[in-house]
């Protein structure tokens, strides 16, 4: 019989000598820690063990269905649009086409991807329809009451801020949204690009949707901030057209929209095909 006290320094041993342990060689039986009330003491040891591996079973759980949520939520969407904005010298020109598609289905050719956030203010829809247009509705209403409690309208920089925040506390959540706030206020011509992933970003132009590398050409040979509102108009028409003729996605009917220190308008509702060919004719006359 042994002590484990006996094999350490002697100023050591005063302060293990209570948790020291006895076997009887002879009999292979381990004897009880020299304690007061080994019984709840080795309870406690065997307690923190199961609390340890319990948490350890939680977190592994709540991990995994963080997993799972996240693979339920992030189902593969297979969306199509083209939508742009941009600012100029005497204010700012949306355009948008109006197909809708699910996969190679084309679910409509009547949607509207331009929503009123007020008299001043316009959003686009881009990504899924129905987060879009719930997220730009319940911004419009947040604007509203804005206006309603300081009698004032509110800016387009701190709605596109108030839209952000909110996609942002949705991040990872599988929202699609990738929408563009364009308005008018004091600062005059504003545009900001939001996403679903938290993203918020200032510029003079923006195209978004699966049309958009096609819809960027057309802009980036036409663009200048001295523009006229005619050749404004015109060039985010074309853009849209140009789009709408490379990208299967993109299709249905061309709407334009201009805001300035007036408030926003809508200038026109084009069929994408139509006006494809008509500035096909366009060309030929001028080569000619």
């Amino acid at each position: 019989m042994f002590t484990l006290g006996s094999v350490l320094d002697n100023e050591l041993k005063s302060t293990v000598e209570d948790f020291s342990f006895e076997t009887n060689f002879s009999t292979n039986q381990l004897m009880l820690p020299n304690i007061e009330k080994p019984f709840e003491f080795a309870q406690s040891i065997i307690g923190l063990e199961k609390d340890l591996q319990e948490n350890e079973n939680q977190l592994m759980f709540h991990q995994q269905k963080k997993e799972e949520r996240k693979e339920r939520a992030l189902i593969k969407g297979y969306k199509g649009t083209t939508t742009l904005a941009f600012i100029y010298e005497k204010g700012t020109v949306i355009a948008v086409d109006s197909r809708a598609t699910s996969g190679q289905y084309i679910a409509s050719q009547s949607v509207q991807k331009v929503v009123p956030i007020n008299s001043y203010m316009l959003g686009t829809l881009a990504g899924g329809a129905a987060d879009c247009q719930f997220f730009l509705a319940h911004l419009g209403r947040i604007c509203n009451l804005y206006e309603l409690r300081n009698n004032e309208t509110i800016s387009v920089a701190a709605a596109s801020k108030l839209l952000n925040n909110i996609l942002y506390s949705y991040r990872n959540y599988g929202l699609s949204v990738g929408s563009m706030i364009c308005g008018y206020d004091t600062r005059g011509p504003q545009l900001y690009y939001i996403d679903s992933d938290g993203s918020r970003l200032k510029n003079s132009l923006f195209s978004v949707g699966s049309g958009s590398p096609f819809a960027y050409g057309v802009l980036d040979a036409g663009y200048r901030w001295d523009l006229s509102k005619e050749e404004a108009l015109d060039l985010g028409r074309r853009a849209i057209c140009a789009a709408t003729f490379k990208d299967s996605y993109s299709g249905g009917t061309i709407k334009v929209y201009h805001i300035d220190e007036n408030g926003w308008v809508k200038i026109s509702d084009d069929d994408a095909s139509e006006l494809w060919y008509e500035y096909e004719k366009k060309e030929k006359k001028e080569k000619k």
